[in-house]
This record gives C-alpha cells, sequence and structure tokens, in this order.
C-alpha cells in the first residue's frame, strides 16, 4: 500500500511527497489505518522505524478533518516525551506534515523562559508536543487547559519510565478526558511497562514490529575489549581512521563526557557534547552544529540518547557500555535509520564484562566480538601510523562473522 491509497487528506499526502517518503514502514502500514479508525494503539517497534510519522500522519488528519467542521478551538492533542531535543525533533515532524492545513504543533519543554511559550499557547495550538516537568508547571499555573484533549500520545515511553516519570504521567490523566484516544508507542517492553500501557489504553491495537531481534538488520555492531584506560587511545583512533563521517560516541556520565572532549581536543580533534547540565540554548546549538555537518564528532549521555535523531549518523561508539540494556538498542540505533547502513562498536572494559552479559541477555544472542591482539593494542597506543588494524578490517570481521553459521558444540576462538 502507497501512502497516496490512506484516506487521508490531500494537503498531507502533498506534504508526505515532498519528504520525500516513498512508501509506508511496516510500523506505519500497521499502525495509520488503526489510528484513523480512532482505535486505541499500543505499539512496539525499533527505534529507527519510523514510529513519528507513524503517529503523525493520522493524528494530523483527524485534527485536520475536526478543524474543517468548526470544531471548538482548542489543545486537541498532547504529545508526551522524554527529553528537550525529541519534543522540538517530533515537533518538526508534525508541522513538516501539516504545512498547508490549519493544524498547528508546539514543543513545551523547561529549561527556557515560559512567558514566551505562555504567549504561543495564547496564539492557539492544537498538538503540543511536551516534556513532564514544563507541561504540569503551566497546567498548575493555569495556563494550559487539557478538558478538550481527545488524542494522547506517550512515545518512547519505556524512557520516560527509565527517567522516573510513571508518576506525571498517573497524574497527567487525571486532567484529560476519560473518552480519549490513547496511542502507546515504545521501542521495548517490559512487565512495568505493559502495567502502565494496559492502565491507559482501552481495548488497543497491538502492534509489535520486529520483536525476537531488537537491533535493526542494516546495523552491523560489535564488541571490543579493551581497558578502561586505554580507551580514548582507541577513540582516537576510531575517529581518524573514519575522517569526514558523522559519529555519535556514548558515555556514561556527564563528567566523563567533557572529559573524552578534552581528551579528544589534546589529540586536536574537535567535538561536541550533550548532556543535562547544558542549557536549551546550547543544546539547540550543539545539535544544529552536529546537524549541518560543522563538526561531525558528537559525544552524549543516554540522557540525551534517544533525542538525537539526525539523518546520515555513519557510526556509533559506545566508549561505555550503558548501565540499562535496553539502552544498548536505542545507542546503537542512532545509525543505520530508515534504509541506510550503519555501524557501531562497543568498547568493554574488564569491570564492564557482567554488563556486557545483560546487554547480551536482552538482545537474546551474544555481540560479535573483535580482537585486539596486543601487537596493534601497542600501536595504538604508541601512536603509531601503521595500519594493521583498521575500522575498516573490524566492519568486515563483523560481516563474515555474521554471515558465517556457528557450528554446534564448537567453540569460536
Amino acid at each position: 500500500m502507497k501512502f497516496e491509497e490512506y484516506p487521508i487528506a490531500a494537503e498531507i499526502k502533498r506534504n508526505i511527497e515532498a519528504l520525500g517518503y516513498k512508501k509506508p514502514t511496516d510500523i506505519q502500514f500497521k499502525s495509520i489505518p488503526a489510528i484513523l479508525n480512532k482505535e486505541d494503539v499500543l505499539a512496539i517497534a525499533q527505534t529507527g522505524t519510523g514510529k513519528t510519522a507513524a503517529f503523525a500522519i493520522p493524528v494530523i488528519h483527524l485534527i485536520h478533518e475536526r478543524k474543517r467542521n468548526r470544531a471548538k478551538d482548542a489543545i486537541k492533542c498532547v504529545v508526551m516525551v522524554p527529553t528537550h531535543e525529541l519534543a522540538i525533533q517530533i515537533t518538526q515532524v508534525f508541522n513538516s506534515l501539516a504545512k498547508h492545513t490549519k493544524v498547528k504543533a508546539f514543543a513545551l519543554f523547561g529549561g527556557t523562559e515560559q512567558q514566551p511559550q505562555i504567549d504561543k499557547l495564547y496564539q492557539g495550538v492544537d498538538i503540543l508536543v511536551a516534556t513532564p516537568g514544563r507541561l504540569f508547571d503551566l497546567r498548575s499555573q493555569g495556563y494550559l487547559d487539557l478538558s478538550d484533549i481527545e488524542i494522547l500520545v506517550l512515545d518512547e515511553a519505556d524512557h520516560m519510565l527509565d527517567l522516573g516519570f510513571i508518576g506525571d504521567i498517573e497524574d497527567l490523566i487525571k486532567f484529560l478526558p476519560k473518552h480519549r484516544q490513547t496511542l502507546f508507542f515504545s521501542a521495548t517492553i517490559n512487565e512495568k511497562i505493559k502495567k502502565l500501557a494496559y492502565s491507559l489504553v482501552h481495548k488497543a491495537i497491538r502492534i509489535q514490529i520486529s520483536p525476537k531481534d531488537p537491533v535493526a538488520k542494516n546495523i552491523q555492531h560489535a564488541v571490543a575489549h579493551i581497558e578502561m584506560d586505554d580507551k580514548r587511545f582507541f577513540l582516537e583512533r576510531v575517529i581518524r581512521e573514519n575522517e569526514g563521517k558523522k559519529m555519535i560516541v556514548f558515555v556514561r556520565t556527564k563528567v566523563r563526557a567533557e572529559r573524552v572532549a578534552a581528551a579528544m581536543q589534546k589529540a586536536g580533534i574537535d567535538t561536541l557534547t550533550i548532556h543535562s547540565d547544558k542549557d536549551h540554548k546550547n543544546r539547540t546549538d550543539v545539535m544544529r552544529q552536529f546537524r549541518e555537518g560543522k563538526v561531525r564528532v558528537l559525544i552524549a549521555t543516554d540522557v540525551s540518547a534517544r533525542g538525537i535523531d539526525i539523518p546520515n549518523v555513519d557510526f556509533v561508539v559506545n566508549y561505555d557500555l550503558p548501565e540499562v540494556p535496553e539502552n544498548y538498542v536505542h545507542r546503537v540505533g542512532r545509525t543505520g535509520r530508515g534504509m541506510q547502513k550503519g555501524q557501531a562498536v562497543s568498547f568493554c572494559s574488564r569491570e564492564e564484562e557482567p554488563v556486557l552479559k545483560e546487554i547480551e541477555a536482552f538482545l537474546g544472542k551474544p555481540v560479535v566480538k573483535l580482537a585486539v591482539d596486543q601487537d596493534t593494542r601497542e600501536e595504538v597506543l604508541d601512536y603509531t601510523e601503521a595500519t594493521k588494524f583498521t575500522i575498516k578490517d573490524v566492519m568486515r570481521e563483523i560481516l563474515e562473522a555474521e554471515q558465517t553459521p556457528v557450528k554446534k558444540g564448537k567453540k569460536k576462538k
């Protein structure tokens, strides 16, 4: 089925074509008809599969039709998200798809002055994409009326739970109409998420895409055992061997992000950092520079991982393994988005081996191991120009390992 065959407004179809969408992804194909039919939806899909458009297209159509029928001018949809970056990016998708219609989306988040946001709300907004903190601040101050909400969307629900927003979500429900359409989107699911989801949706259409393999097939991912003190030297090597490519480097803490950036600076490599200590203006500027390719290496913490949806990210490096196994999926999912190919490599120190086992248990299979021999290790630490161990060799080894079946009863050396 093509987008032009869906019963959606001609203006939206024109925008879809202008954005270069050819045909629906699996999550879009299965979600759009149900949402247009005003069903509740519980959708689980890998990151990078087009979840935002899966709910944005039908939501815009439903609101567009109501406005055309002179519905009351009020906020009709709330999309709750965990981070500033995600709020901004989802709002951009909504407004791109809503061109030539009267539907307006607005991003609401903290870390910036609230008065300009209040002024914007008074001008009229149909779709509010919000982080929990600022949403509740403005509601408690009387600036937000949620009584006319017809559609609630919870996006990246698993990450909101990880960040401790479950109480905020439950409180929000108290201020929304009981009869509404609820759309619940998440990249992963566990018992805690199931419990929350089924407390919110009513006779929901359940959609699950590729649940057995949470990492997209077009991402080559592997792990190399590298000691903690050696990681910065191997990172420098990976960056230099991928000069000109966009790369996201994930670290465990905001302090570590700045330290790794300082180490790269000493090596003559320009990087950007993004984490929760950065204010909104700085985070926006960092994302703009990275998106435009002015600086091609971004060092990020998990707090920002879900908000980074930049096209053409060539490489992801897990400088530190994530403490939450599910975050591995979200990190590597920053590359290989849509139909593009992606590459990801993780550095695992001796201390992190238990974490690696948890990640492999979550994935349901081992991550391909890359051997780093002593000669290669010494070569990297000595800053030589030898090329025995290049990242191209690494990826060739990954590809060969993925294509070679492992025989039962034998262990690979």
